[in-house]
């Protein structure tokens, strides 16, 4: 029997501050000095707010990987 399936909600809204606009985006991220290096976090970004917020982790170190919002749901099971 397979596992449960993890549908992301329908109303995935950005992560950038008093923004809320439709998510299109997931920015996937760690912070290697406190997560193992499978571990992930998401932030959510508008096309507004991509860039930005993809700066903001990537200056960090912290960005992994941007993949659409849609295929949040995928990368939990």
């Amino acid at each position: 029997m397979p596992g449960p399936q993890h549908e992301p909600p329908s109303d995935l809204v950005c992560s950038a501050r008093a923004c809320g606009g439709r998510a299109v985006h997931a920015l996937r991220w760690n912070n290697p000095r406190l997560h193992t290096p499978d571990r992930r976090k998401t932030w959510l970004a508008c096309e507004e707010h991509l860039e930005s917020l993809s700066q903001h982790l990537d200056a960090r170190g912290f960005l992994r990987e941007v993949v659409p919002a849609e295929r949040l749901g995928a990368l939990a099971s």
